[in-house]
């Protein structure tokens, strides 16, 4: 080999080497991330946040796509250990996966390979599965652990896993709703094409991406269509044509203290059986279907509101003129879409005019609660927000510039 060639090929290894070494760097420290992101999700991002998940912080914090952040906290809660919603824990699926993967062993793809066959392996041949996956991704890529993982899973399961029934169900209307301990609700059923035609257009309609100055709208069709589909409630809710219940109109009763009221800690006893936070009860409290019930010191009603309990019709129509649709930075939201915020709450003694009213769609209602935005009505009128600090040092003010404003006549 002459001189010349032994010299290009010292250079290939210094910097291939050199590329190595930053990878793994990389990978350590993305898995060391991953760990830190289950932290925040177990101490409660929307108590340290007010963001409602980590993927939506990470997208606003350091610009990470949601997509891309719910995978990476998919992959951390799979190599770190968690707990339950009693503080029992929860071990990690693949434990001696991330100790390689914080000592940047491992590339992204070969952890899914490794987790998602571990996913599918009976809990007594973990630990040697795991480890002889470990130990064939030493010295190979993930294409052939996965190859091999098949290979186990095959050994494993020989007739692979049961067949399901697959005889079709009578298909009639049906629809079933039922409140889970957790206070989750589920919700399935049974439509003739007829009617799921017309649902599946009504929630395309509602379920459009909203891109805004909190980030690029990246939920997916399900979230979508979940959040179209309390939409569709609230605007079935404001219909004039709604059947009246017991002489009302459909309405949720929230019971809440009024000490809970003003700090937004505690909870609020919604409806019959379900119960909400106070932080939730004060959000539903500017402008909502719910009417907030205020109790004292022994439970006596102090204060039973009253749909619409605060906002008339006539400074409703004048919020819809001013603001056009949801205040917030970069949404698109019309008005119809929006509920009234009170910048002082009311509970605090906020009047309820112009001046200290904006017009909000449900998400950044939520997310103005709850995130260390601000809103403020300044000389002109018009409201502007102010970010959060750890979004924006300066706080520099933002602007809606996306709806239409209202023609002046020269």
């Amino acid at each position: 080999m002459s001189d010349n060639n032994v010299a290009v090929s010292s250079d290939a290894v210094a910097l291939a080497d050199r590329i190595g070494e930053l990878v793994a760097c990389m990978r350590s420290a993305e898995a060391e991330l991953g760990a830190l992101l289950v932290e925040i999700e177990q101490r409660g991002v929307m108590e340290l946040f007010g963001y409602r998940s980590v993927a939506r912080l990470l997208e606003h914090l350091v610009d990470v796509p949601k997509q891309a952040g719910e995978r990476m906290v998919r992959r951390a809660r799979a190599l770190n250990p968690g707990r339950n919603l009693d503080g029992s824990p929860i071990p990690a699926l693949a434990a001696a996966t991330g100790v390689a993967a914080r000592a940047g062993r491992l590339s992204n793809p070969m952890i899914d390979v490794i987790t998602g066959v571990l996913a599918q392996v009976p809990p007594e041949h973990h630990a040697s599965v795991e480890a002889d996956l470990l130990t064939f991704a030493a010295d190979a890529g993930h294409k052939q652990v996965a190859a091999l993982g098949a290979r186990i899973l095959a050994h494993l399961a020989p007739d692979g896993t049961e067949p399901v029934d697959t005889e079709p169900a009578t298909l009639t209307r049906e629809l079933f709703l039922r409140r889970k301990r957790t206070g989750v609700w589920e919700l399935n059923g049974t439509f003739d094409d007829e009617t799921g035609t017309r649902t599946s257009a009504l929630l395309d309609a509602l379920a459009e991406r909203r891109t805004s100055d909190d980030g690029p709208d990246h939920r997916t069709l399900p979230q979508r269509h979940g959040d179209a589909f309390s939409d569709a409630v609230d605007l079935a809710l404001n219909s004039p044509e709604l059947p009246m219940q017991a002489g009302e109109r459909a309405h949720v009763m929230v019971a809440v203290s009024l000490e809970d009221l003003k700090t937004g800690v505690g909870t609020a006893t919604l409806g019959d059986t379900g119960e909400m936070s106070a932080a939730e009860a004060r959000i539903h409290a500017c402008d909502s279907m719910l009417i907030p019930a205020v109790l004292g010191d022994k439970s006596e009603p102090l204060n039973l509101g009253r749909l619409r309990r605060l906002i008339s019709a006539g400074l409703r129509r004048a919020l819809y003129l001013r603001d056009r649709g949801c205040a917030f930075p970069g949404c698109h939201r019309p008005p119809r879409h929006c509920q009234g915020h009170h910048i002082r709450h009311w509970a605090d003694g906020g009047p309820t005019d112009l001046t200290n009213l904006v017009l909000m769609c449900a998400h950044h209602h939520r997310l103005l609660h709850r995130s260390g935005w601000e809103v403020r009505i300044v000389a002109d009128g018009l409201p502007e927000f102010l970010p959060p600090r750890f979004l924006d040092k300066r706080r520099k003010p933002r602007r809606n510039n996306l709806h239409q404003p209202l023609p002046f006549a020269a």
